[in-house]
């Protein structure tokens, strides 16, 4: 698989987002097919893997994610790039004396769980009411002292990325981005672009929609899914997008790909420093994920694509809210 880079640390082009062996899509795996997933991915030619302290079934409890990430990656750490999230409050604050020593005791506890001693990519996983500035300082003083190589911030606008990248450059953002998610474009990628930032997608399919595989009928699971809660994916928003969802199969068939890896070689094409990271809990729809690096767009079949798509209404988007 081709390299890219988010700043000056070397992933593959795509990634490989872990969520879903612990929250957000129903019923999750028992912990080997986990582990054994992540480990394909990897022998697949995966580098690159994104998980969060909070990602635990119901989001009840810390670190279900990271430990298995951990266990997975453990005997291949220094030829992978591992990055996880804190979220950091003002009780975490006020209960350590400072955000300096907040930010460390939550990197500590991610350290441990994922059994490295460093972290390539720690993100503030929602911006609070602790001060950014601060933050972004302790994030400085964490890469000197080797604990990470870099840090981002994720869902966040560009006054909030150019306030942090001041005291101390980031490496990545990770925000919402999809054929059908494409608010970034309006600021964040070109101001990423413009400052050597690596912009990280997360639901690049969003949630499943442009796999092709959703329809008006389809139900989803009933606890800890987040697609129920998806604007695009209520009856009537699957509804109205299933234009564009019937404009990438035709695309995809005449490619010889699905519409899934379609849409993320599209924003692949569009963007030198855009790294996917789609999550799925299935091993044969991560490798589907992670072979839409093969898929090569022409500039015309880019143009053509980005004409249809540009041609179709979306119905409803998160954004940056949720």
């Amino acid at each position: 698989m081709k390299a890219r880079y988010l700043r000056n640390i070397e992933v593959s082009e795509v990634g490989m987002g872990c969520m879903a062996f612990s929250h957000g899509y129903g019923q999750i795996p028992d912990e080997d097919y986990s582990i054994s997933a992540i480990r394909n991915a990897y022998a697949h030619g995966c580098t690159f893997f994104d998980t969060a302290e909070v990602y635990s079934p119901g989001l009840s409890g810390i670190g279900h994610n990271e430990r298995i990430v951990g266990k997975a990656l453990e005997d291949v750490r220094e030829n992978v790039v591992i990055a996880t999230k804190l979220f950091v409050d003002g009780f975490d604050v006020m209960r350590e004396g400072s955000v300096y020593k907040a930010v460390k005791r939550h990197l500590t506890g991610s350290l441990e769980r994922l059994r490295t001693d460093y972290v390539d990519l720690y993100y503030l996983h929602r911006v609070s009411g602790v001060s950014l500035e601060k933050v972004a300082k302790a994030m400085g003083q964490l890469i000197d002292e080797g604990l990470i190589r870099g840090w981002g911030l994720s869902q966040v606008d560009v006054s909030t990325i150019q306030r942090a990248h001041e005291i101390t450059p980031l490496s990545a953002v990770q925000n919402i981005y999809s054929m059908v998610e494409r608010d970034a474009e309006k600021g964040v990628i070109p101001y990423c672009l413009e400052h050597n930032i690596g912009f990280v997608p997360f639901s690049p399919i969003a949630s499943g929609l442009l796999s092709g595989k959703i329809t008006p009928d389809t139900q989803f699971e009933s606890y800890d899914d987040v697609r129920n809660w998806v604007p695009q994916l209520s009856r009537r928003n699957i509804e109205g997008n299933m234009p564009i969802v019937e404009m990438l199969k035709k695309f995809a068939e005449e490619k010889t790909a699905t519409p899934a890896q379609i849409s993320l070689a599209w924003m692949l094409h569009k963007y030198p420093n855009v790294v996917p990271i789609p999550g799925s809990k299935n091993k044969q729809r991560i490798i589907e994920n992670l072979n839409s690096s093969l898929v090569e767009l022409t500039d015309e079949e880019f143009r053509s694509l980005e004409k249809s798509l540009n041609s179709y209404p979306v119905y409803e988007h998160r954004g940056l809210s949720r």
